[in-house]
């Protein structure tokens, strides 16, 4: 069997899911490279300009910001018109390819206002990539694979998203590189700063991603044939069942989540400072959620098609509350490792299963419109998170993760009140199942 297939039995997913999700690990380095790059960049001698009498550090937060922003103020737009269009895959490309040029445009920009644009350009490419791929996977997937197919794509997304910051600093520290080729023998070698090496990486990256996605993936036909008319995001249980409609509770739900494990992320010197440890110890702290996440996004997703997706996010949204809160009050470097990585076990048990939840309520050609909400959910989510923490740390170091375990214990309670399970019996994914 030629090693793409094995891979497929392996990992028991359509063909095109695995591509998809190696794209995205492609294009989650070179996104994430640019996490620990832009700062510095802005912080070097190469950015000048005008600063609109802003501080430095303020010009670095609006510019990381506003692709957050962006990125998730767009996604139920470009979700929607994908579902509109019946087409997935010219979205995604699309979006990889503004993604590829803005990569690269870094190279040339000069001034803050140039890298404002580039990244708010980013953030709006990234919107076209984000509920389009996730409603491809999606739309491959059935009822009794979905969780499978979602936790597949989630680990590979992930693994290149924490691949990236890794390795990003090391190579803006070791440059510049100096390149000697035949074809520069008369005007000398090619030199390479550390920065515009980074640019190139993530450029390449975004790069492999659009050919990955261009030979290897493809539409649905019922996606081309059955793009829905009636494509608006429900608050209100249209059943009359429950008070809210299901699909914008786990949205609810995992805006809560995403600020929970978003709160870490601004206070390092404080979390330093109490637990009298290095950078080093809070780099290992903060990648602990995120190893959990890798760790366990697949079985989960798998577990969730045997035996039901609300079970798991019900018990993963309870669990956040105390591995959340116990955060402000643990002493020793290793017990916050511990309840970083017990907070990723809770975050990896909602993630897949509120996907493929919401995903089996989505008709034929909403899927777009339906996943955008969670989607753009985390999106807000990670960006409420770090100014709640900024803010809430004044009042003492306790406060901000006694904020998450309050609105994660309100996530919990929404999900437990207003979802219903999706899976009517258990549905038993075999290999046999996929020949």
């Amino acid at each position: 069997m030629d090693p793409v297939g094995r891979l497929v039995r392996a990992f028991r997913v359509d063909q095109r899911v695995l591509a998809l999700a190696f794209a995205r690990m492609a294009d989650g380095v070179g996104n994430s490279f640019l996490i620990i790059v832009i700062p510095l960049y802005v912080g070097s001698e190469v950015v000048s300009g005008r600063t609109f009498g802003l501080e430095e550090a303020v010009i670095i937060g609006i510019i990381l910001s506003l692709y957050g922003f962006l990125n998730s103020s767009a996604q139920p737009i470009t979700g929607r018109l994908s579902d509109r269009a019946g087409k997935r895959k010219a979205f995604i490309l699309v979006g990889l390819a503004g993604l590829t040029v803005t990569n690269l445009a870094y190279v040339f920009a000069g001034s803050y206002a140039q890298l404002l644009v580039i990244r708010g350009l980013q953030g709006v490419s990234v919107a076209f990539i984000v509920p389009t791929s996730i409603a491809l996977v999606n739309e491959l997937a059935t009822t009794r694979d979905r969780g499978g197919n979602m936790g597949v794509y989630n680990t590979f997304r992930l693994i290149g998203f924490g691949a990236g910051p890794v390795v990003a600093g090391a190579v803006v520290a070791t440059g510049p590189y100096t390149l000697s080729l035949p074809a520069l023998e008369t005007t000398g070698a090619l030199t390479i700063s550390g920065f515009d090496a980074a640019f190139y990486v993530a450029t390449v990256t975004a790069a492999i991603s659009y050919l990955m996605v261009t030979v290897l993936v493809s539409d649905p036909d019922a996606t081309k044939a059955n793009a829905s008319d009636d494509l608006a995001i429900a608050v209100r249980d249209p059943t009359g069942d429950k008070l809210l409609d299901p699909v914008f509770t786990l949205g609810i739900a995992t805006l809560f989540l995403a600020a929970s494990i978003a709160l870490f992320a601004t206070i390092q010197p404080q979390v330093n400072t109490h637990l009298e440890q290095g950078s080093t110890w809070f780099g290992l702290q903060f990648a602990a959620f995120v190893l959990a996440q890798i760790l366990l996004q697949t079985p989960v997703g798998r577990a969730s098609d045997r035996f039901g997706r609300r079970p798991f996010i019900v018990l993963g949204m309870v669990l956040l509350v105390p591995t959340t809160v116990v955060q402000g009050f643990v002493l020793t470097s290793e017990m916050m490792f511990l309840a970083r990585l017990s907070q990723g076990i809770a975050g990896a048990m909602v993630f897949a299963p509120s996907l493929a939840l919401a995903g089996d309520l989505a008709g034929e050609g909403e899927s777009g419109t339906k996943l955008s909400v969670l989607t753009m959910a985390f999106g807000f989510g990670i960006a409420l998170g770090p100014f709640a923490s900024g803010v809430l740390i004044s009042y003492g170091f306790q406060a901000p993760f006694l904020f998450g375990g309050l609105i994660t214990a309100i996530g919990a309670g929404l999900v437990y009140t207003q979802v219903e399970e999706t899976l009517e019996r258990p549905a038993r994914v075999s290999v046999a199942d996929d020949d």
